[in-house]
């Protein structure tokens, strides 16, 4: 399945560190990052966890959630939060998903619909297309997608900005309900406003 920006985020049930998630009802009326990464226990993907815990706040304060996955058991992503927080400084503060079927990897167009056996016995290169990042809004529609190499870090920062930008723009308004948000604007063509940022 490919997925695009715009169509519904496939809804499942699946298991995770915190317990079983059915997605669409555990999204509710919220944002989400759902990442994904090829394999427990390596080294880019440790650096990332880590992070998304740090920075976990600044999607709080955007009321967006966030949701890990992996092609692995939620056995090791519970032993792999030992070493993310004994190198990182701080565990996942978030969910992880169990894909040990490949069901959900294999719904987002991460994997083949061939791929199978033992997830233990694949190698993250088997993996690598598992590397995605997908914003979903309150809508259950994908806002975006990102996909990065295997060996290249995300920038969770940009995620943050997009959000932002997603969130600022996520409804369209007249002029007139423009003039009630922002007061007067300059507007250089018809269809260009120049407003303050809202904080």
């Amino acid at each position: 399945m490919t997925l695009t920006i715009g169509d519904t985020a496939p809804d499942f049930e699946a298991d995770s560190t915190e317990g079983p998630v059915r997605f669409h009802e555990w999204i509710g009326d919220s944002w989400v990052v759902l990442f994904s990464h090829p394999k427990d226990f390596t080294p880019v993907c440790t650096t990332e966890l880590g992070y998304m815990a740090t920075i976990k706040p600044e999607f709080d304060r955007r009321g967006v959630k966030i949701i890990g996955l992996s092609v692995d058991t939620v056995t090791d992503h519970q032993r792999w939060a030992a070493d993310i927080a004994e190198t990182q400084g701080r565990a996942p503060n978030y969910p992880i998903i169990g894909d040990a079927d490949f069901a959900v990897a294999k719904f987002y167009g991460m994997l083949p619909a061939s791929a199978s056996g033992n997830p233990a016995a694949r190698t993250p290169a088997d993996n690598q297309t598992v590397r995605n990042v997908f914003v979903i809004g309150p809508d259950k529609k994908i806002k975006l997608i990102l996909v990065y190499p295997m060996t290249t870090g995300r920038n969770f920062d940009e995620v943050l900005r997009v959000i932002d930008s997603l969130q600022l723009t996520a409804r369209s308004v007249s002029d007139d309900e423009a003039r009630q948000i922002f007061g007067d604007w300059k507007a250089p063509k018809p269809y260009i406003r120049i407003v303050p940022q809202p904080g």
